[in-house]
């Protein structure tokens, strides 16, 4: 239980960020899982640069990590890029 105003406040923000970052979390896992049931290389060509720059954002609010953001940026290309 908080005491103090300022600890009150902090855990109302916390709250909130937290929902926030759960919810753009999750979307970016389904985003994911969209793009990677893709089969034709037309679909994948559409949506590589929505992900690309979803997963730049994401990792510019510290929601996930810039190397996660990297990996998953990497595993894409390598989906698109064995698709034919």
């Amino acid at each position: 239980m908080a005491y103090h105003k300022s600890s009150e406040k902090r855990n109302r923000q916390e709250k909130a960020r937290n929902e926030s970052n759960k919810y753009y979390a999750k979307t970016m896992r389904n985003t994911l899982k969209t793009f990677r049931a893709t089969t034709t290389k037309k679909e994948a060509e559409e949506l590589i640069p929505k992900m690309n720059s979803m997963l730049d954002r994401l990792a510019k609010k510290s929601i996930i990590h810039g190397k996660k953001a990297a990996n998953l940026k990497s595993s894409v290309q390598k989906h698109y890029n064995s698709l034919k």
